[in-house]
This record gives C-alpha cells, sequence and structure tokens, in this order.
C-alpha cells in the first residue's frame, strides 16, 4: 500500500504509547472518508488480532466509544487522557512493555504465519522484515532499519 497522507508510523508516540496515535488517524481519515479501502478491514475489535483491538483491550476502553470522543475532537493527548480515565490505568512499564510487544508482533509467535504471505503480496520480498510492524513500516514507504525507528521509542 503506498503512504497515506495522514497516517502516521506505528512508532510515532502519543504519551508513552506508539501505536495509539495511528489508531486516531485512522478513525478520523475514515470519517472523512480519506482512508483506503484496504485499511478499512482492521478498524476496530471486529477481528481479534487488529492493532486497534490490542489496544483498546490493553487501554481498557471501548472502540466505539474511542472512535466517538475522536470525533468531537481534541488533541491526541487530550484523547490519550480520556482513554486512561475511563479504561485500565497502565504503570510507566506496562507502557513499555506495550511498546515492544507491539513492535515485535509476528516474530516468533500466533502472527509469524501470516507475516512471509503478507510480505509476497505486498512485493516486498527481498526487505530486511522480521515483524508485522516491519511490514506496515515497509508497506507504506518508510524503511525502520535505515531509520533504526525502534531507537526512539
Amino acid at each position: 500500500m503506498p503512504h497515506v497522507p495522514g497516517l502516521r508510523s506505528v512508532y510515532s508516540k502519543v504519551g508513552r504509547l506508539i501505536y495509539f496515535g495511528r489508531m486516531l488517524d485512522k478513525i478520523r481519515l475514515h470519517a472523512a472518508g480519506q482512508l483506503p479501502a484496504d485499511y478499512v478491514a482492521n478498524l476496530g475489535t471486529a477481528q481479534f488480532y487488529t492493532l486497534d483491538g490490542r489496544c483498546c483491550r490493553f487501554l481498557g476502553i471501548n472502540y466505539d466509544e474511542l472512535r466517538a470522543r475522536t470525533l468531537t475532537g481534541g488533541t491526541d493527548e487530550e484523547l490519550l487522557a480520556w482513554a486512561h480515565a475511563h479504561g485500565t490505568f497502565r504503570t510507566d512499564e506496562e507502557c513499555h512493555m506495550w511498546n515492544r510487544f507491539i513492535l515485535k508482533l509476528g516474530w516468533r509467535d500466533e502472527r509469524t504465519a501470516v507475516l512471509p504471505q503478507r510480505i509476497h503480496d505486498s512485493g516486498l520480498e527481498g526487505k530486511p522484515i522480521e515483524t508485522i510492524i516491519d511490514h506496515i513500516e515497509y508497506d507504506e514507504g518508510r524503511d525502520p532499519v535505515a531509520t533504526r525507528a525502534w531507537e526512539n521509542i
């Protein structure tokens, strides 16, 4: 998939968390009719393994409520504060573990089996892709290995 204007990298942080801001971007882009169709199936929590679902379960919030709150407006930091106030309290250590968990999805876990097919389907054979997040980044035209993106979280 090509770069999607307004959709940030998985590595971008809001507060202590990676991915959360990207989920907000997807909510906003979808509401504006600007999210590519290939991304729509992975919105929310309908599928257990979606990153949106994992993030909402980690935060202890309902995706539909987050979506509604996001569409009323506010900064990313305000939306994260809302999530913390309405969900499960998370320590700095838990947030660090969340970040590291997300970055390693697809490496020796339940998502390992789908990664080779994703790489093939997107024509990214030969790239140093070891995780689902590597795939997302390369698929959208970013090179997390060259930038060593994991060092900034």
